[in-house]
């Protein structure tokens, strides 16, 4: 079990660093980037259904939204230059909670 939830953190950072480059495929103009970012997202959902199989999909695929959301929004800020503020950083705080809330009632 808790190689799937590595396989999943997998997933999630393969999605992240995918969606990061995106910005680099020029609008799929660039043949590598473009490879790249789509073999990335290739390589996310192969993991998903792995990781299928050992947690229930309605919480995996929320982990991996969810979470996958905030880290792509804490990578545009840190890395891409983008802006942060207190509606952003709540919306965070917010997916971040409900994907708490998720795990915590699917473990009972």
């Amino acid at each position: 079990m808790v190689g799937a939830w590595v396989l999943l953190l997998g997933a999630i950072g393969v999605e992240v660093a995918s969606t990061a480059a995106l910005p680099r495929t020029h609008g799929f103009r660039d043949p590598l980037w473009t490879a790249l970012v789509l073999g990335g997202y290739a390589a996310s959902i192969w993991l998903l259904a792995v990781v299928i199989r050992h947690i229930p999909v309605s919480i995996t695929y929320a982990v991996w939204s969810g979470l996958g959301t905030a880290g792509i929004a804490l990578v545009g800020v840190l890395l891409l230059g983008e802006r942060m503020d207190l509606v952003k950083a709540a919306a965070l705080m917010l997916i971040i909670a409900g994907v708490l809330v998720l795990n915590l009632h699917g473990a009972h």
